[in-house]
C-alpha cells in the first residue's frame, strides 16, 4: 500500500463520516453525528494539496451544510451507482485511479472499491466489504475513521509534523482558516 501516490481521497458518508445511525426528531427531521477529527483531517489534507471528495447515496440539506462548512468543493450526492461517480470525481480532480483512495463500509461502496487504486473499509464495515478492501481501518465510522486515513497519508508523505506537533500544525493553521 503506497500512500505517497494518493492525490485524491473519496469518502462515503453514512457509516464512514457518521456512525451510520439516522436520528429522527418528533417532527421527522433526520440528524446525524459527524466527528470533528474527520473535518480537521480533511482540512489538513486539502492544505497539503491532497484533494478530498464526498460521495454519498443520500442527499440532504444536513449533508450539504456539512460539506459547505468543510469547504469540500468535490462532491456527488444521491449517487447509488458509485463506479461512474468515482470516475467523474477523478476527472474533476485531474487524477488517475491509482492516485485515488476510497473509504467505504457497505455494499453500495463495492463498485467504488473496484475502480479506485486504494480501497479502504472502516472497522464497522460488513465482513464481505472488508474482504474486498486493501486496508481495514482500526476506527469505525463516526469515530474518526477519515482522520486515521488522513494521518497515515500525511505520514507517508513526510508531513507527520502537521498533525503530530504544535509547530507543524501552526504552519498550516492559517491556511486552513481561509
Amino acid at each position: 500500500m503506497d500512500l505517497t501516490k494518493i492525490k485524491l481521497v473519496i469518502t462515503d458518508v453514512d457509516g464512514v463520516l457518521t456512525d451510520g445511525g439516522m436520528y429522527y426528531t418528533a417532527e421527522g427531521e433526520v440528524i446525524k453525528r459527524f466527528h470533528v477529527h474527520d473535518g480537521l483531517g480533511m482540512k489538513m489534507l486539502q492544505t497539503c494539496g491532497i484533494q478530498v471528495a464526498i460521495l454519498s447515496g443520500g442527499d440532504s440539506a444536513l449533508l450539504r451544510k456539512r460539506i459547505d462548512v468543510l469547504k469540500v468543493p468535490l462532491f456527488k450526492l444521491g449517487k447509488m451507482e458509485k463506479r461512474s461517480a468515482c470516475f467523474e470525481l477523478m476527472q474533476e480532480a485531474g487524477v488517475t485511479p491509482e492516485q485515488t483512495a476510497f473509504i467505504g463500509d457497505d455494499t453500495l461502496d463495492l463498485p467504488a472499491f473496484e475502480v479506485c487504486g486504494l480501497a479502504i473499509a472502516t472497522r464497522n464495515a460488513h465482513d464481505y466489504v472488508k474482504a474486498k478492501a486493501d486496508w481495514v481501518l482500526e476506527k469505525a465510522g463516526g469515530e474518526g475513521a477519515f482522520r486515521e486515513v488522513s494521518d497515515r497519508i500525511l505520514q507517508a508523505k513526510g508531513l507527520e509534523e502537521i498533525y503530530a506537533t504544535a509547530d507543524g500544525f501552526l504552519t498550516v493553521a492559517e491556511k486552513m482558516a481561509q
